[in-house]
C-alpha cells in the first residue's frame, strides 16, 4: 500500500492486488459495504495519517479506479466538516460518510528506470500488440501507456510477465502524464521504439 498527498484534502493511495488478497478481498468488494472493506479502508486513513499526517472525519469522496493489471488506485477527498454539533455527532458515532464511485481501466501504463529497460520491453511485447500506445517521460522515468489491450487472458498475462520483467506497474494515471509528462511517441509508441531502436 502506498499513499502519496495530491492536495491539503487530497490523497491517492496504491493498493496492488496482494494487499487486496491479504485481506480476502475480491476487486468487486470495493464497492460493497463489508466489514473487510471498512477495515481496509481505516488501515488506508491511519497509514495517510502516520506518513501524511492526513486526518479524516465527516464527508469523504472515495473515487476508486481499478488497473486491470497493477491493483486499485484510491482517491480521498475530505469533505468540509459542518457545524460543531454535527462533528460531535459523527465523533460518537467513529463513522465516515462514504461516498464511493468506482472506475475500471482498461490501461495498462509501466514505467521503466531508463530508455533502454523501455526499448527491451517493446521489442518483447510487440508480436502482441496490433497497436503499440504511447511513450511519455515524467519524473526521471519513461512509461509505457497501452490502451485497449484486446488479448485472451493467457496471452494478456504473459505480456503483463515481460512488462514487469523490465518495468513497474505504476499508479500513475494518463492524465498526470498528458499533463505533466513529456511526450516520447504520442503514437504507436511500441512499434515506433521497435522501428528506431535496436
Amino acid at each position: 500500500m502506498r499513499v502519496e498527498r495530491l492536495g491539503t484534502d487530497k490523497i491517492r493511495i496504491f493498493l496492488t492486488f496482494d494487499d487486496l488478497s491479504e485481506r480476502g478481498i475480491e476487486k468487486e468488494d470495493m464497492w460493497r459495504d463489508i466489514p473487510k472493506v471498512h477495515e481496509l479502508f481505516n488501515d488506508m486513513m491511519e497509514q495517510a495519517y502516520h506518513e501524511l499526517g492526513f486526518e479524516v472525519s465527516g464527508p469523504v469522496a472515495v473515487e476508486v479506479f481499478a488497473l486491470p493489471a497493477q491493483g486499485m488506485v484510491v482517491i480521498v477527498t475530505r469533505g468540509k466538516t459542518g457545524s460543531s454539533t454535527e462533528r460531535e455527532e459523527e465523533f460518537e458515532e467513529d463513522v465516515y460518510e462514504l461516498e464511493v464511485t468506482l472506475e475500471e481501466t482498461d490501461m495498462v501504463i509501466y514505467s521503466f528506470r531508463d530508455f533502454e529497460h523501455m526499448v527491451e520491453a517493446a521489442h518483447r511485447v510487440n508480436p502482441f500488440l496490433t497497436y503499440g500506445g504511447s511513450a511519455y517521460f515524467y519524473q526521471g522515468k519513461y512509461y509505457l501507456v497501452l490502451e485497449e489491450v484486446d488479448l485472451e487472458p493467457e496471452r494478456y498475462q504473459k505480456m503483463i510477465a515481460i512488462l514487469s520483467e523490465y518495468g513497474e506497474a505504476t499508479p500513475t494515471t494518463i492524465h498526470v502524464l498528458e499533463e505533466y509528462g513529456k511526450v516520447v511517441f504520442a503514437d504507436d509508441a511500441v512499434k515506433e521504439i521497435c522501428k528506431h531502436f535496436a
